[in-house]
């Protein structure tokens, strides 16, 4: 059948090579344990309805296995938001505690894309935009309100990269903004 080693080497190759298109991959599933709004709760934190947007863009698109969420800022329940600047009228406890109203309100973005957390396979990168004084430059201390949060809920699916950077200024002069992207199970 075969007239060479090449021939039948060639034959094994194709024949592995179709073995393993073929093949079902496993389905990926969270630990029975993983449970981040059990996890919530025990914070005793209940997640708002997601703030619309207040532009021509969605709070989230899902590509593949990987959602971007938008840039969302310290908004509250009652409809008040974080606004002013780090460094002038707002002290870094205030920020920090705005940005983890930010991760609450994307939380919620995530839950309503989703329907579970559990769905959350990580938090891959966080961009943390603080509105402050340019000689503010304690940003990552801002910006740690939110990523103590993530990891507070998630664990360490919850440890993510970041960058912490300062700006002059940010819609309706809201004191931090924060997107980020996340994978999620299939």
């Amino acid at each position: 059948m075969y007239k060479t080693n090449t021939q039948c080497l060639a034959a094994v190759l194709l024949m592995i090579l179709v073995a393993s298109c073929t093949s079902q991959p496993k389905a990926e599933a969270p630990e029975a344990d993983y449970d981040p709004e059990a996890r919530l709760k025990e914070l005793n934190i209940t997640l708002p309805t997601p703030p619309q947007p207040v532009a021509n863009y969605v709070n989230g698109v899902r590509a593949g296995n990987l959602i971007f969420l938008a840039g969302k800022g310290p908004k509250y329940p009652d409809g008040r938001e974080l606004r002013g600047k780090l460094g002038q009228d707002i002290t870094i406890e205030e920020g920090y505690e705005g940005a983890r109203m930010t991760a609450i309100n994307q939380m919620a973005v995530l839950k309503t894309m989703l329907g579970d957390l559990k769905k959350v396979k990580r938090i891959v990168k966080v961009l943390g935009m603080v509105n402050c004084d340019p000689s503010f430059v304690e940003q990552p201390a801002v910006i740690n309100g939110f990523s103590d949060l993530m990891v507070d809920v998630f664990g360490e699916r919850g440890r993510h990269a970041r960058a912490a950077v300062g700006m002059t200024s940010l819609p309706r002069g809201q004191a931090v903004e924060i997107e980020l992207v996340v994978e999620v199970y299939e």
